[in-house]
């Protein structure tokens, strides 16, 4: 399993991400996407940050990871610091070496400059200058990991768009990043490569790596992330454990929509199909619970 590299300075003594009263607008906006966002993240933490289209889940992932401000830029205040290090002062190549992002869409993060899966995987460590030996062993167990070896001669444009995800996934992993955000980095997989994918990134917060993942899939977040996030309109409206977020109501007024087995479970408490001093379920073996229980008591 991979375990994530620690950076030249020594930061791991500081919590994994800071985030003090962050607001961000981009060039010519009239609004704030981000309006004074503060959390603290602790190292190994498996966070998912859920929100409506627009609510600024992008725009948290790019601050997290440094691209903003120098890669996207706007009117930025507040601080962010990752490891220890303050985003705004230190440079993008020396923080893409503790945080690593994975974009949304997959083919802007190909570098089209390689016509193989492996070599796409090995251009960031050819930049780094790593050594050859330990980078056809990292792009070898990456690929392994990822579920991808198969693919490792094909072209990264004759991929599907999951398998795409999958090589962008590879391609920032063989980094070993302390930090690993992802922005809806399993929006074209399917249910069986999205379970794969986020039982492999909370064996990688066993490990020691933080893993902050802006997505939709809510099953999957209450079976495997440990914190939840909720924004609305730049802000965090909700901040605790899934079992305790997904089942809120107030996603409901945010467009965001509960777990089904909450929707499910609510509708019975209304006829006594379901425990009065049960919480509501987030997740299939705690909504079959609650209904075992309540056909012993009939």
């Amino acid at each position: 399993m991979i375990s994530p590299a620690t950076s030249r300075q020594n930061t791991l003594h500081h919590p994994a991400i800071e985030v003090v009263d962050l607001h961000f607008a981009y060039p010519q906006s009239a609004r704030a996407v981000l309006a004074g966002i503060s959390l603290t993240v602790a190292r190994g933490s498996f966070v998912a940050v859920i929100g409506a289209n627009s609510s600024g889940k992008s725009t948290l992932c790019h601050a997290l990871s440094g691209f903003i401000p120098h890669f996207y830029r706007g009117d930025l205040r507040g601080a962010v610091r990752i490891a220890g290090l303050d985003t705004a002062a230190t440079p993008l190549t020396e923080l893409v070496q503790v945080a690593s992002l994975v974009f949304q869409n997959p083919a802007n993060q190909i570098s089209g400059a390689k016509f193989s899966v492996r070599d796409e995987i090995a251009f960031a460590l050819e930049n780094l200058g790593v050594p050859k030996a330990e980078m056809i062993r990292r792009i070898t167990e990456v690929m392994d990991l990822v579920g991808i070896a198969d693919l490792a001669d094909r072209s990264p444009f004759a991929l599907s768009g999951g398998q795409q995800q999958l090589l962008a996934l590879a391609a920032m992993l063989v980094m070993r990043p302390q930090i690993f955000v992802l922005d809806e980095a399993t929006s074209a997989l399917d249910s069986a490569g999205s379970r794969r994918v986020f039982s492999l990134l909370q064996q990688l917060c066993r490990a020691g790596m933080t893993v902050v993942l802006a997505e939709r899939k809510l099953e999957e977040i209450a079976v495997h992330c440990d914190r939840v996030l909720a924004l609305d309109q730049g802000k965090i409206i909700l901040d605790g454990p899934p079992q305790q977020i997904l089942a809120s109501p107030r996603l409901e007024q945010c467009h965001v929509g509960r777990s089904r087995y909450s929707r499910v479970a609510e509708r019975a408490l209304a006829f006594g199909g379901w425990p009065q001093d049960r919480p509501l379920p987030v997740q299939c073996k705690e909504a079959e619970a609650g209904f075992r229980q309540t056909q012993t008591v009939k």
